[in-house]
């Protein structure tokens, strides 16, 4: 028999353990978090209590705060030496840096970097999504949550009535944004920040007792929801970042809340649906998620970090996303790449979520199918928007049909909204990319199996199809002339009312006639309407290995 104090030693001792990693991880997910943090490590300045902000173009001198919050969580996961000094640094540096003035529409926001000017001031007036992002009050008063749920035994006391403050003025904060006041954009159809907002407001009004954030957020979980269920679709469509923070606040609301909160008790059934979709449009051969995309930082996943391919990495292993050896950090957009602690510690939770089927066609090619659905993003659409993309082995073609307000969707970007898109595998193993630049508020499109057809209801002589097409890989044509010099993928000019000859020109890093988009290069290839001609902008394309 054992005795009384022989038990509370085995008993503290193995708690001691468990401590070390307060979550268990996957295999793969323990190898993204311990790649991310020797990254992060190499960048944290423990003098200042924040890493250096990492970004393209590298900043010279600045900190970090939303990505310093996200290697706080690391830290107290990895909870080795002084990680856990490390993290209380960071977490008590940006709470006390957050806006504590009321009567401003920055209020409970964080600052973009510490060594910024006061917003407001007349050397910094406050302009949204520059010198404030109210999208810092939602990535990091959820992530305060997660490390408020899955580390409070690590942090003293006095920190954790810190984060409940700190997400009390969060979410009085979030709630002065109203889409289309004061220059905001937070509608239920900008699907990340929404729920961002809906998951914190939700968490901190039960958490507080406060009814009033309770019930606005079952009121922003009903309007996301009433939205998310006409298509079963997120209106952010398609974005290989923004689906996975989508993924990420419902998996905080499976995990943390009760089914009495609207989007606690829908949470695991929609990340399910997304799920479903997602995975049906994803190409294990060329490791990317097939168009249309509402909003994308780049053309090809191989060479840039999307939040959705961290989510991938935790549930199927790093081979499954990415093809390249050097470090992630020297892909583009890898600032992105500062999240994966904490999609790490979420994902053992988030994987008991996802189906053996998904599972099954993220790890291989479930062989050509044609994946056809609607999104709908209003005041931007006037109606829904038709997706229809086809998926072969080694060739995609997607792309929606819309009638919107605005050129470049809801965000009203044309150089992350890409409405068609042709992706290829090549023969040296890496993708091309032909995608539709968008310069129209209307476009009637359809796929085929090889071919693609887009029409601008609206358009006139004026009109013009613009595409980005992938420079070719090392050791194929340096110049591309005409379609006779593309790398892997013949592409023909099979109709429509278009000169069938483009103008071809180059955007390069260090040259050309236009610039780059999210640090690709590319050939800009547009096609033209004859001069004084009446009829409606159109053209065909088919494709052949």
């Amino acid at each position: 028999m054992v005795s009384h104090d022989l038990l509370r030693v085995l008993t503290f001792g193995l708690l001691a353990v468990g401590r070390v990693r307060s979550v268990q991880l996957s295999n793969y997910a323990q190898q993204m978090s311990n790649e991310a943090m020797g990254f992060l490590d190499q960048i944290y300045d423990c003098d200042a209590g924040y890493l250096n902000y990492f970004y393209y173009p590298l900043a010279a001198g600045p900190h970090e705060t939303r990505s310093s919050v996200w290697y706080a969580t690391g830290l107290l996961q990895r909870n080795r030496g002084n990680d856990v000094e490390e993290a209380v640094k960071i977490i008590t540096n940006v709470i006390h840096g957050q806006e504590k003035n009321t009567s401003v529409q920055w209020y409970g926001d964080y600052t973009v970097y510490p060594e910024q000017p006061t917003v407001g001031t007349a050397a910094y007036p406050p302009v949204i999504y520059n010198s404030w992002d109210p999208n810092w009050r939602g990535f990091i008063g959820t992530n305060l949550i997660v490390i408020y749920e899955e580390f409070s035994h690590l942090l003293p006391a006095n920190v954790q009535e810190l984060i409940l403050e700190s997400l009390h003025n969060n979410t009085i904060g979030d709630s002065y944004r109203v889409g289309g006041i004061d220059g905001d954009n937070l509608r239920p159809a900008y699907s990340n920040a929404w729920l961002m907002r809906t998951v914190a407001t939700s968490w901190t009004g039960l958490k507080l007792k406060n009814s009033n954030m309770t019930q606005a957020g079952n009121a922003d979980a009903t309007q996301f929801l009433d939205l998310f269920n006409l298509n079963g679709t997120l209106s952010e469509f398609g974005g290989p970042t923004y689906a996975g923070v989508s993924l990420y606040a419902l998996t905080i609301a499976a995990k943390y809340l009760p089914a009495s909160t609207v989007i606690g008790q829908h949470a695991a059934r929609v990340i399910q649906e997304i799920w479903d979709y997602e995975s049906s449009l994803w190409n294990a051969n060329l490791r990317n998620f097939a168009g249309p995309w509402d909003r994308s930082y780049g053309y090809d996943m191989n060479k840039y970090v999307a939040i959705m391919s961290e989510w991938i990495w935790a549930l199927i292993g790093k081979d499954g996303v990415w093809k390249q050896k050097s470090p992630i950090y020297t892909m583009t957009h890898a600032d992105d790449f500062e999240y994966a602690p904490l999609i790490a510690v979420l994902s053992t939770f988030h994987k008991t979520l996802v189906s053996k089927a998904t599972i099954q066609k993220l790890t291989t090619f479930a062989g050509e199918h044609t994946y056809t659905g609607h999104a709908y993003a209003p005041p931007a659409d006037y109606e829904p928007r038709n997706i229809s993309t086809w998926l072969s082995a080694n060739l995609t073609i997607g792309t929606d049909s819309f009638n919107q307000s605005v050129v470049g969707g809801y965000s009203e970007d044309s150089t992350s909204f890409s409405p068609s898109v042709v992706q290829w595998l090549r023969p040296d193993g890496s993708v091309g990319y032909f995608n539709l630049y968008p310069t129209e508020t209307a476009l009637k499109a359809s796929v085929t199996p090889y071919a693609l057809n887009l029409e601008y209801p609206l358009g006139n002589s004026s009109s013009t199809f613009t595409f980005v097409l992938a420079s070719n890989p090392l050791g194929a044509a340096r110049d591309i002339s005409s379609f006779g010099d593309v790398d892997g993928l013949t592409i023909a000019v099979s109709g429509g009312s278009v000169n069938p000859v483009p103008e071809i020109s180059f955007c390069g890093l260090v040259g050309g006639s236009c610039n780059i988009i999210h640090e690709f290069e590319f050939w800009n290839v547009t096609f033209s309407m004859p001069a004084d001609s009446t009829e409606i902008p159109s053209i065909s394309f088919k494709f052949a290995f």
